[in-house]
């Protein structure tokens, strides 16, 4: 990937009505807006729609810490979405989400299955654990998904003082491997660890991806399949920041809001997180960013599948594609574009579309991917 070019672009930062301090500069513009990569969908940057609603919630005095309109009305909003008994919290990220979701549905000597490679396991920094104070007991699965017999394999031990107490199964949805849970597969996972006594936590940190790709309501595979509480994600689907808690089931929930506190997960000017999902939430953009780079990965799928010595390893499902190629070639790749080593032992890499991914985007990496593996 060449080194962004000089630009000059700047922006006033002088606030209106303001005098500008001595010795201020304008803001510049360091990157290159042209540069793309396959790395993560995080890598990109605000919807345009987004920025238009933080600029319509700006100016004037509204009451912080939720007391706004913008988060009352987000209320309304989620409820649509998921049921009249929904109730949102909105955090600042998606492992504050997780921790403080899953502290809500525990007691102090609780656990939390999770498939072994799941986000709260592998890349929240032992998180659940050290600040959520929460055992994860982890089952190795084959393409990130758990199922009831993957889950027996730790739901045990429920009157042993000496075993931490399994009280949540966590999924995530998608799973960090790109997959999908079916509704009916998420409905017997629901009714499983509903029968031992546990509740159920799904990570939806990529849920919009989840949805457009079932052609489903969001409702349709976390309220009415049985979900107690979710983590919704906004970040990877074109917010600035911002996710949120929400509680599907409140008789399982203990006070989430003193916990989002205690957690340091609560914004004092919240009005620009909620005003982001509102945007995202209040028409289609959510589902139309969705479906615009799930649709991305496909057509990085295809590319890909035909040139000789790259695997596809997973089902393309959402907008990841995991792929297995030689290394010094994904080593020279990755001085073009942006992307992640999946698995550094078996150097299976991660390829990420984002609502910003074009087809000239795909096109381009593809074409460098098989440049690359004809000079291997």
């Amino acid at each position: 990937m060449a080194d962004a070019p000089t630009v000059t672009d700047s922006i006033d930062n002088t606030t209106p009505g303001a005098t500008a301090p001595t010795g201020s500069t304008d803001a510049v513009r360091r990157h290159d807006p042209q540069v793309r990569g396959f790395a993560s969908d995080n890598y990109a940057g605000v919807h345009p729609e987004v920025l238009a609603a933080l600029a319509l919630a700006n100016g004037g005095h509204q009451v912080s810490y939720g007391d706004d309109a913008y988060t009352d009305h987000l209320q309304e909003i989620f409820r649509g979405h998921f049921g009249p008994t929904a109730e949102v919290f909105p955090v600042f990220n998606g492992t504050g989400a997780n921790v403080t979701a899953l502290q809500a549905i525990t007691e102090r000597w609780g656990a939390v299955i999770c498939a072994e490679s799941a986000h709260i396991q592998v890349d929240e920094c032992g998180a659940p654990e050290r600040v959520g104070g929460l055992k994860l007991l982890t089952v190795p699965t084959e393409d990130g998904k758990l199922t009831p017999e993957l889950i027996d394999r730790q739901a045990y031990g429920f009157d042993d003082e000496h075993r931490a107490q399994p009280q949540v199964v966590s999924i995530t949805q998608t799973t960090e491997l790109g997959t999908l849970y079916t509704p009916e597969e998420i409905r017997a996972i629901c009714d499983h660890a509903h029968a031992l006594g546990m509740a159920v936590h799904l990570d939806g940190a990529r849920i919009a991806n989840a949805a457009a790709s079932l052609g489903e309501p969001l409702a349709r595979f976390t309220t009415e399949a049985g979900v107690d509480i979710l983590s919704f994600g906004g970040t990877k689907n074109g917010l600035l920041l911002g996710e949120c808690v929400v509680v599907l089931s409140p008789e399982r929930v203990r006070a989430l809001k003193h916990l989002r506190k205690l957690s340091m997960q609560l914004a004092s000017k919240m009005r620009f997180v909620s005003v982001q999902f509102e945007a995202l939430l209040a028409g289609d953009l959510w589902l139309r960013s969705a479906s615009h780079a799930n649709a991305m990965a496909r057509r990085l799928e295809q590319a890909v599948r035909g040139i000789d010595g790259v695997t596809v390893t997973q089902r393309v499902q959402s907008n990841a594609v995991f792929a297995l190629l030689p290394r010094e070639v994904s080593e020279r790749l990755q001085k073009r574009y942006r992307f992640y080593f999946w698995n550094e032992a078996t150097g299976e890499v991660r390829w990420m579309c984002a609502f910003d991914t074009t087809e000239e985007d795909v096109d381009g990496f593809a074409a460098a991917v098989a440049e690359e593996m004809r000079d291997a």
